[in-house]
């Protein structure tokens, strides 16, 4: 047994994983009825959920507790990664929305979920998560409370000097890191209960319907993510970037491809950071902030559904109203992200800028639900793998300022 179980570690997690993808596709297709094989993904998912915002709260109030001098440089950095993003991924998907306009029939039921009215509620919902009780953040898995009192902990903490309590606080992260290691290394049977779900019980009938929305949308984000992103790190780096994106999808977003949660990705990310050498103490922010903000396949979903609905309707949008109206609409992602539907659920609010009713843009969100399976999917694998590609940049972008040799 030891043995085995030395072999398995021993193997390339990537390998492992694509041999559980393999095996999960093929159960999927000749015994769909083996429910119990699909339990095998909601147990990983449901840990990896579990343990992220534990370990997110302890990571960010250790690392701001002991942050060495200059952190905030990368920070300004990486946050404005995050912000030219989001803006180019929804400008890529303005344009593809105008190069190939689609229309849909709007003849599908209505979603039961509410989306936010307008921008001013959806940062009440921002406000409103960031003072929620610090216990009951963690319980909800409110990140964008969960970030809030850790930062006031971990600023608390420096102010005081308080080095034994920090050092137990640090001594706590890394007990998490060590669980979530452990987490990780059960991956290969999280995705192969995960596919064996998507295969076995998602018909092919519903891509034949939406398929050239559901085409445009994943044709969108591959731009995004296979030109635009490796073309800011080029900017950034000033050299080839393509290793460096292959990295971050192979080990971060076919996991989040399958997980569909870009915070049950958070542990995911982090061990890809550490692979890379990045300082602990810089990524351990930045990735749970990029989960929270970093919105660049949202910013895609909700502008091409919004632009479809409008060319249903017949309406003429200028570019820029459409690229503006989109760009705040995915920001505003971040104080939404409680509501169940995530970036679909903002859909009725850009509608609502363009003065589309809100009975007509919530079949919008219903096509969104439809085709979800697959639009959601790689959202999450396009903002999570992203996570941590900006956040190499920012760090690899200081280390090439201060002399430091870059290898990815």
């Amino acid at each position: 047994m030891k043995k085995i179980i030395k072999l398995y570690a021993d193997t390339s997690l990537i390998l492992r994983i694509v041999i559980g993808l393999i095996i999960g596709a093929l159960l999927g297709i000749f015994m769909p009825g083996a429910a119990t094989v699909g339990m095998l993904g909601d147990i990983f998912v449901g840990a990896l959920k579990a343990i992220a915002p534990v370990l997110v709260f302890f990571l960010v109030c250790s690392s701001l507790a002991g942050a060495s001098e200059g952190i905030g440089e990368r920070f300004k950095t990486v946050i404005l990664l995050y912000l030219l993003g989001t803006f180019l991924s929804a400008v890529v998907a303005v344009l593809a929305s105008f190069l190939f306009p689609i229309t849909v029939e709007l003849t599908v039921g209505a979603s039961e979920s509410t989306p936010p009215g307008g921008i001013a509620e959806v940062l009440l919902n921002l406000i409103s998560s960031m003072v929620m009780n610090p216990v009951t953040a963690l319980e909800e898995a409110n990140y964008i409370g969960i970030l809030f009192w850790a930062v006031l902990g971990g600023m608390a903490l420096r102010m005081m000097k308080a080095d034994s309590t920090a050092k137990v606080i640090s001594d706590l992260a890394d007990m998490v890191s060590v669980v979530v290691r452990w987490i990780i290394q059960m991956a290969p049977f999280g995705v192969l209960g995960l596919v064996f779900k998507a295969v076995s019980g998602s018909g092919l009938g519903i891509f034949t319907t939406y398929g050239k929305l559901l085409l445009l949308l994943v044709g969108s984000m591959a731009v995004v993510t296979l030109v635009v992103y490796p073309a800011i790190t080029a900017l950034f780096l000033k050299r080839n970037p393509y290793p460096l994106v292959f990295k971050c999808l192979r080990e971060s977003g076919i996991t989040a491809f399958f997980t569909r949660s870009s915070a049950a990705n958070i542990p995911v990310n982090m061990a890809l950071c550490e692979r890379l050498g990045l300082d602990k103490d810089f990524y351990s922010v930045s990735i749970p902030l990029g989960a929270t903000i970093n919105m660049g396949g949202a910013a895609v979903t909700i502008t091409i559904m919004t632009m479809t609905c409008a060319h249903t309707l017949g309406m003429s949008v200028d570019i820029p109203t459409a690229v503006v109206l989109s760009v705040l609409a995915a920001l505003g992602a971040c104080g939404a992200s409680g509501v169940a539907g995530g970036s679909l659920l903002l859909i009725p609010m850009a509608c609502s800028l363009f003065g589309i009713s809100n009975d007509i843009a919530m079949q919008m969100v219903a096509v969104g639900f439809i085709i979800g399976v697959i639009q959601d999917s790689v959202e999450t694998m396009i903002n999570s793998s992203s996570d941590a590609l900006f956040t190499a940049v920012a760090e690899f972008h200081d280390w090439k300022i201060r002399g430091r040799e870059v290898k990815f």
